[in-house]
């Protein structure tokens, strides 16, 4: 695969990851009561992820470095972690939720 390809499917995942995480927390933002308590920590970590996705993009849409073993190391632990906490989300809020989140 290309550096070139490469980066752009980065960022367009890191897009995808994105959109999803900020319909997930407006969908907990609306929430009341005892499912959002259990799922706010939750919050914060999706804020530190879409920032982090922000400056990720950023960084794909303006350079592409050819030496991305580091930074895909970082890149694909984060997501793991992310998804993780994506699904427990999802699967706590389930129908408490206000809006439809594909996912």
């Amino acid at each position: 695969m290309d550096v070139q390809d490469y980066c752009s499917g980065v960022r367009t995942e890191l897009t995808a990851w994105k959109a999803k995480l900020y319909d997930l927390t407006r969908r907990v933002e609306k929430l009341d009561g005892d499912v959002k308590q259990k799922v706010l920590y939750n919050l914060q970590d999706f804020n530190i992820f879409i920032t982090d996705m922000e400056d990720r993009i950023k960084q794909l849409e303006t350079e592409c470095p050819t030496e991305w073993s580091p930074i895909k190391k970082e890149i694909d632990n984060a997501h793991v972690d992310m998804r993780g906490k994506y699904e427990e989300t999802m699967d706590a809020i389930g129908k408490a939720a206000p809006i439809s989140v594909p996912g």
